[in-house]
């Protein structure tokens, strides 16, 4: 039985990110797959602070939040989920909080021409980046999925990045709107009407991927 953790960025259930990490998690449920959901808002988990401890001691030094408890489910874990909207070009603060918390699960050694990362224990996982953004371009995701794909790297060749981009998803639900109602809200945001029907199929796919890379990677 696959284990996962996920992380739901998006201050709204029923956000876009939030649906779609909803369709992976309902895929994964077919294999029976043990799923951890976690909500970075909620989650009682402090800043990094930079202080290095984590070189030394091989796990993070703080001790006063839910990190070690967090942490060892990640370790555990053989699919990691990141579920967020693009706020500004890069994922939620929340969810950047608990990102900055990984750096405890590697020895970080500095040299003349940059860093050496070597984690305390071997990965070899799925990471599974479910984006939604108010923009029709990729490239404001890049910033993203450039990071997760250096995080998949210095964290061990084993490892696997999937990702799964929603565009033009400006309105909570909107993900799930019929094209009735993506015409409505076109004509207020002032987007071409002929989107509606572009959009209500292909974000209706984006649901179906994300409940098939969910089924997928929980087999």
């Amino acid at each position: 039985m696959k284990k996962i953790v996920a992380f739901r960025g998006s201050p709204r259930p029923q956000g876009n990110s939030s649906l779609l990490l909803q369709s992976f998690i309902d895929g994964a449920k077919k294999n029976n797959a043990e799923i951890l959901l976690i909500n970075a808002y909620k989650a009682n988990i402090n800043y990094c602070m930079g202080c290095l401890r984590c070189n030394i001691l091989g796990h993070c030094s703080i001790e006063n939040d839910n990190w070690k408890d967090i942490s060892s489910k990640i370790l555990d874990a053989d699919v990691l989920v990141f579920a967020s909207p693009i706020y500004f070009h890069h994922i939620s603060a929340p969810l950047k909080k608990i990102l900055d918390r990984f750096r405890s699960f590697v020895k970080i050694q500095m040299t003349e021409t940059g860093l050496i990362h070597t984690p305390w224990q071997k990965w070899d996982k799925d990471l599974v980046l479910l984006l939604s953004m108010g923009t029709s371009e990729d490239i404001d995701a890049q910033p993203v999925i450039e990071l997760f794909g250096y995080i998949r790297e210095f964290l061990g060749e084993n490892n696997r990045l999937h990702y799964i981009l929603g565009k033009r998803l400006a309105m909570a639900k909107q993900i799930t709107m019929p094209e009735s109602k993506l015409k409505i809200l076109y004509s207020k945001l002032q987007l071409p009407i002929k989107l509606a029907e572009i959009d209500a199929v292909s974000n209706k796919k984006l649901l179906d991927n994300a409940y098939d890379l969910g089924f997928k990677l929980s087999q």
